[in-house]
């Protein structure tokens, strides 16, 4: 029996974000979204068959709303049956697939719908993802012959001869969860059997989540009705080709735009017609001539375009896109069916660099130096949305990264990710389905089965090869897709590893990277041993610089405990407990909670600020080490660009659930400080130094050089009077970095009693600040003492509305103050005091020098009724205060 929880209030991430999950996209002639009004009701409690389900006189008294898309699990959530498993220990109460058995989780969905057929046309009732196998009824009719199985397979059914005459349909889906669901015995996806199936492996539990219960069990991705003529148009395929070297700005020479598609003829008479595309304003066409009930693939003539609009990964360019209007037209002029696709013009090539030994990425022949972070999936329960992808995407970009990684753990991601970072301009790696942890890499005593049956994973090699083949095609055409990958640490079986490198990529999508897997030698040479990955946790920022790991590094990551803020969102106030280190064992005494939500310990790097005194004060540290590592991290990847590195993905940049690790923003899309370091050390323009010989360097991740540039270095005591050690003109060429001087001996000497404040900046010949950098440093002892005894700030705050849902704030310090340290603006509802969520902010943890004037720009989407914005801010020497936006 279910039991009906009363939940404590935690805010939606649908509300945070203001809108509803999905909203319909018109991509045929015409379609709609099933997205509202589902039932659903388990199997225990429905005695018919789907015959009789289906059927529109069928009482469905009695069973619960439905989210669709979405998840059992989703769906008795929010009817509060189950309690929210992102609170607290919450999803211990939820009973477990593993001990329930799979019946449990078997529910029946059902839709009630109007669409009538039309003369001559045809309507299609489309699923972009079931989890795991389903059997679908419309109004008495069992619609497929065999049971579909297979989290990652569209299914698409012809349904024009069942639909009722006067308009009123009934769609009856059951949905039977994974064939294996694995035990959730803590190891790296529970005993690894989760593994058998073709779906996500972290269902059954990591190191950085808790197990889900249902196992995603759902109709998980969106349902649509289409219809069309007699005509459909099927995948197509943009090709676009840019040879030689580009630049971002000027003329360009012209590229050349490659087309295909099927054309599906559902009729039992040939049909003629023309398949055509507009582009730019230029129409290219092609007659056809169909069979009849027969599917073709036909190509277009290859279209010149004459100074095309480049697409670039973002911090190198524009993320320009075209769109292209693809229709089959009927002889006689009527359109059958149409398309409409984003076509961003870029060409993506590899080259082995002799150097580095390691593959280097080119977008329009232009060399990328890759600035990853690694992303899990958007939600746990599969609660995707357009506007979470956008925010999420935006963060990426907002940290000055170019490259999401999708770990082969999950999913292959959604076309709506896809859209946010053709528009935020980060390249994707795409992982296939599959992991060293469950795939039998490694021996774990966690796992059920023996290294060599592990390594045959999944039971089903040729429901994989076609999931494979149709989740190409419903990607393939997105400009931000960069590289497949065969799976994370390890390749899939040989047979499918052999038919994805020689047959289906060759065939489906022959202009993208194959790796055969995420650190594979192919494309990071491994000198060093072990794994050719990582290292991962807290460490010394020399490590960063002075220690040579994999050349091309697929995962390298560190800390990410969220503020005081975000805690408070999920963690108990009883449970509200400050780790601490004990530094004669290394180990952290941590709450059980903070240890269920997988916490990582910042061990020896919190205490050089002082003696934690509580939960808030430990999650303001946090927040310094936070941004010191990554800022750390990318500067030091950075300092060896081309030399020894092509590039370096973090592990991990996000959490699809209340998790306490790698993350740079918490789940509900609050960001902390590891965001806003490495916005600082990740810019494409970048002044720098090494913490340990304090040589001041300049990255330049852009095309084109900069000259006669004035390089500043200086210092600041605890009581802001200022020390110049020197400036010198100086220059960078393109994509590279350049060393110059080191300032340690200035550096030694002035912070040796209580540490200081080391600014670095580049001036342009206006003198316009091109790039500031303020790192502080400890005493001579590595302890932050100077820190501890600053006196107050003097920083003044203004805030002025641009326009609605964009704040310019104002931070302004006098001179003879201190440094104004560690900053964290946030835009708050003017009633509640609560954050606006999300919100995106231009810099934050933002340091004011004596003298100085510092511009933050906020932006959100107000939400409606909402009380007058305000603005709040607090810093290291700054007790929080709220003021007006005028």
């Amino acid at each position: 029996m279910i039991k009906k929880f009363t939940l404590r209030k935690v805010v939606p991430v649908a509300m945070l974000l203001g809108g509803a999950f999905w909203a319909p996209i018109a991509n045929a002639q015409s379609s709609y979204e099933l997205n509202s009004g589902w039932q659903c009701a388990p199997i225990a409690k429905v005695k018919d068959n789907g015959t009789a389900i289906s059927s529109t006189a069928y009482s469905t008294t009695g069973w619960l709303p439905a989210t669709v898309p979405g998840t059992v699990l989703t769906s008795l959530v929010a009817n509060k049956q189950m309690p929210d498993p992102f609170y607290g220990m919450n999803n211990e109460q939820i009973p477990d697939i593993y001990k329930t058995g799979r019946d449990y989780y078997t529910y029946w969905f059902v839709k009630d719908f109007k669409q009538t057929a039309t003369a001559g046309g045809q309507t299609y009732l489309n699923f972009r993802g079931v989890n795991y196998s389903f059997d679908v009824f419309l109004n008495g009719h069992k619609l497929n012959s065999t049971l579909n199985k297979g989290m990652f397979m569209r299914r698409s059914f012809n349904i024009t001869k069942w639909l009722n005459a006067a308009g009123n349909n009934r769609l009856a889906v059951i949905v039977y969860p994974p064939d294996v669901v694995g035990n959730p015995n803590g190891g790296q996806g529970g005993d690894g059997t989760i593994a058998k199936n073709v779906g996500i492996q972290y269902t059954a539990g990591w190191d950085w989540i808790q197990p889900i219960r249902d196992r995603n069990t759902g109709i998980w991705d969106k349902v649509t009705i289409q219809t069309t003529g007699a005509v459909k148009i099927n995948d197509p395929h943009v090709i676009t080709l840019v040879p030689g070297v580009r630049q971002p700005e000027g003329a360009q020479a012209p590229a050349i735009i490659k087309l295909s598609a099927e054309l599906q003829n559902a009729t039992a008479a040939p049909v003629s017609g023309t398949l055509q595309y507009i582009l730019d304003g230029k129409k290219v066409a092609k007659k056809v001539t169909l069979k009849a009930n027969s599917k073709e693939e036909i190509k277009l003539d290859d279209y010149t375009l004459v100074n095309p609009k480049l697409w670039w990964p973002s911090g190198y360019g524009a993320q320009n896109l075209y769109k292209l209007k693809l229709q089959f037209v009927a002889d006689g002029g009527k359109v059958s069916d149409e398309d409409n696709i984003s076509v961003g013009v870029r060409q993506i090539t590899t080259e082995w660099n002799a150097r580095t030994e390691s593959k280097q990425v080119n977008i329009n022949g232009q060399k990328i130096f890759i600035k990853g972070g690694n992303w899990i999936i958007s939600d746990e329960m599969l609660r995707f949305s357009d506007a979470r992808y956008d925010a999420e995407v935006r963060f990426h970009r907002d940290m000055n990264l170019n490259l999401i990684r999708v770990w082969g753990g999950a999913l292959i991601e959604r076309p709506e990710f896809y859209e946010a970072c053709d528009k935020y301009g980060m390249l994707v790696f795409q992982d296939m389905w599959g992991s060293g942890d469950c795939n039998g890499r490694w021996l774990d005593p966690m796992k059920l089965e023996d290294q060599w049956t592990r390594r045959k994973y999944p039971d089903d090699h040729n429901l994989y090869l076609e999931s494979v083949k149709d989740q190409v095609k419903l990607l393939r055409n997105y400009p931000s897709l960069a590289m497949w990958c065969g799976g994370n640490e390890i390749t899939p079986p040989e047979d499918i590893l052999v038919a994805l490198r020689d047959h289906i990529m060759p065939e489906l999508d022959n202009t993208r990277w194959f790796i055969e897997y995420s650190n594979s030698e192919n494309m990071s040479r491994n000198v060093n041993g072990g794994n050719g990955d990582g290292p991962y946790g807290i460490q010394p920022l020399s490590v960063f610089w002075n220690e040579k790991t994999f050349p091309f590094n697929s995962e390298v990551g560190s800390v990410g405990v969220s503020d005081y803020e975000s805690l408070k969102r999920f963690i108990p106030k009883e449970n509200m407990v400050a780790p601490v280190y004990d530094e004669q064992t290394g180990k952290n005494k941590v709450d059980p909670v903070w240890d269920y939500h997988k916490y990582i310990g910042y061990d020896w790097s919190i205490a050089k600020y002082g003696k934690v005194k509580d939960v808030e004060d430990f999650a303001n540290k946090a927040q310094l080490v936070n941004y010191d590592q990554y800022r750390g991290l990318m500067e030091g990847f950075s300092s060896h660009m081309w030399d020894w590195y092509t590039g370096s993905i973090i592990w991990k940049t996000q959490n699809p659930w209340t998790a306490m690790r790698g993350q740079m923003y918490d789940y509900y899309l609050d960001p902390n400080a590891c965001l806003y370091g490495l916005h600082n050390g990740s810019a494409p323009l970048h002044v720098m130094y090494n913490p340990t010989d304090g040589m001041v360097m300049v990255a330049n991740n852009t095309f084109k050089p900069v000259t006669n540039m004035m390089l500043v270095a200086k210092m600041y005591d605890m009581a802001g009077k200022e020390k110049l050690i020197t400036q010198v003109f100086a220059d960078v060429t393109a994509t590279t970095t350049k060393r110059y001087l080191s300032i340690k001996k200035d550096i030694d000497a002035f912070a040796k009693e209580d540490g200081a404040f080391v600014v670095l900046e580049i001036l342009a010949e206006d003198k316009t600040q091109l790039s500031q950098n303020i790192y502080w440093v400890p005493n001579e002892k590595g302890e932050y003492s100077g820190l501890q005894k600053m006196d107050k700030s003097q920083l003044t705050v203004n805030a002025k509305a641009i326009k609605s849902g964009k704040i310019e704030v104002t931070l302004s310090n006098t001179n003879n103050a201190p440094v104004a340290f560690f900053n964290r603006v946030s835009v708050v509802d003017g009633g509640t005091k609560e954050r606006i969520l999300p919100a995106f902010y231009s810099d934050n943890y933002v340091s004011v020098l004596p003298g100085e004037t510092k511009k933050v720009v906020v932006e959100y989407t107000p939400a409606k009724n909402a009380a007058a914005p305000q603005i709040s801010i607090s810093g290291w020497n700054m007790a929080e205060k709220v003021i007006a936006v005028n």
